[in-house]
Formats: C-alpha cells, sequence, structure tokens
C-alpha cells in the first residue's frame, strides 16, 4: 500500500485507497476536465469534494497540494519513476495524464503541440474570458448596473473565441480532427458552463456557432463525459 503521508491534504482527506489517483475537486468547468479525463482513460482514482461553500479551497491542507487554492488537484501515487506526484492546474493535470498513458493526445510531435496549443486557448482565453463574463452577468450585474462596459467586454470577446473556434471546427468532428483529445476536455465545459450556469447563450449568441454547438453536444454525450461531468458529486 502506498504511503501518502508526505501530503498533508490527506490528513483531511483520508485516501481510502492509496493506491490509486486521488482526485481534489468540484463540478466545474475546471473541476471536471479531469474527472472526465480520468473516466475516458479508464484510470482508477477516488474522488474527493473540495467545497467552495466552506472554503476548503483556502484550507491549509488544501493549499498544502496547491498553493494557489484552486481546484482541482490531484496525487498520483504511481507517478515519474514509480513516486508519488501531486499536481495542479487542470491544463497540467490533463496533459500529465495523456502523457502517462499515450491517450488523449497524438503519438507524433507535430500533433501532440498542435493539440498543446488549443489546451493553451482555452487556459488563457476561453476559461479566463467566459469567467469573466459570467461574473458580471451574473454574479455582478447590479454592481455594474449603470456601466455596461465589464459585461460588453468580456462578452464580446467571449463572442470573438468562439469565432476562433468555429473556424476551426468547419469540417472536423473534434478540434484535432477524427481524434477526440484534451483540447476537446479541457474546451468544451466551459462552453457548457456559461450556458447552464451563467445563462449566457443567448447574450453569447451560441446560435451563431453552428459547427461548434454541434461540437459541443457530441463532447457532452460521451458516456465519460455524462459520468465524469458529475464528480465529485455535490452534498
Amino acid at each position: 500500500m502506498t504511503d501518502l503521508s508526505a501530503f498533508p491534504i490527506t490528513t483531511r482527506w483520508p485516501a481510502n485507497n492509496p493506491d490509486i489517483i486521488q482526485l481534489y475537486s468540484l463540478p466545474t468547468p475546471n473541476g471536471v476536465k479531469v474527472s472526465i479525463a480520468l473516466e475516458e482513460l479508464a484510470l482508477p482514482y477516488e474522488a474527493h469534494l473540495i467545497s467552495f461553500g466552506t472554503n476548503d479551497q483556502k484550507s491549509p491542507e488544501f493549499v498544502s497540494l496547491n498553493p494557489n487554492g484552486r481546484i482541482p488537484a490531484i496525487i498520483d501515487p504511481n507517478g515519474p519513476d514509480g513516486k508519488p506526484i501531486g499536481l495542479f492546474e487542470s491544463g497540467a493535470i490533463l496533459l500529465y495524464l495523456a502523457e502517462k498513458t499515450g491517450k488523449l493526445i497524438p503519438a507524433d510531435a507535430a500533433g501532440r503541440y498542435e493539440t498543446i496549443q488549443w489546451v493553451f486557448f482555452q487556459m488563457a482565453g476561453i476559461g479566463p474570458m467566459f469567467g469573466q463574463f459570467g461574473h458580471f452577468y451574473k454574479f455582478a450585474a447590479d454592481k455594474v448596473a449603470n456601466n455596461s462596459y465589464p459585461m460588453e467586454r468580456y462578452r464580446d470577446e467571449s463572442k470573438r473565441l468562439l469565432s476562433v473556434l468555429e473556424a476551426r471546427l468547419q469540417g472536423r468532428q473534434w478540434i484535432m480532427g477524427d481524434s477526440y483529445t484534451i483540447a476537446d476536455i479541457a474546451t468544451f465545459p466551459w462552453l457548457r458552463g456559461a450556458d447552464i450556469f451563467y445563462g449566457g447563450r443567448e447574450v453569447l449568441d451560441y446560435a451563431s456557432f453552428p459547427a461548434t454547438m454541434a461540437w459541443l453536444e457530441r463532447c457532452i454525450a460521451r458516456p465519460a463525459s455524462e459520468k465524469g461531468l458529475n464528480i465529485p458529486p455535490r452534498p
């Protein structure tokens, strides 16, 4: 049995089976990226709910694994050279899992880097911009009631990013063509979240991006997505 005592987070969220991947997360657009990937890869894992309601992500135990205090994070007891490794940042975790298994990423170098660039496109663009749009549109609307600039700025940039994705998906089933990859997993939860969580479908004019909407439905319909989108279960 693997000894995970070097990771203080396990004192608050003990591992029932320390020989499998430990996931610390919540079903947010960033959180579900990792649970979906783990389901796609059929890797055994144990999910621990990190509740924002009680600021679990700011607790000393969680911050010991991710000093940035954000979900998701993992511990893989079977990391490089067979030693346990802790990781945070959803994009880094996706890349790690893909390279660990040799799946969800092309084997050739050119395809690999092309996939990584689209993961970075989500991490640097879609995630932050959609998140800011949602904040001002849903949560801070009263604070900017007399100033439409913040919402309009992030709405327009989100729509521009959707147009980039729409162009990429013309004639493609997935972002990388015929192969479903970590680029799809990184991206689609944010488009889904902007719709069902922020209520932004009409404001972001989703109907103007038909290839993207068809791709989004394909992503959501995958069995691993249907399961991973709800892991760990909310209380």
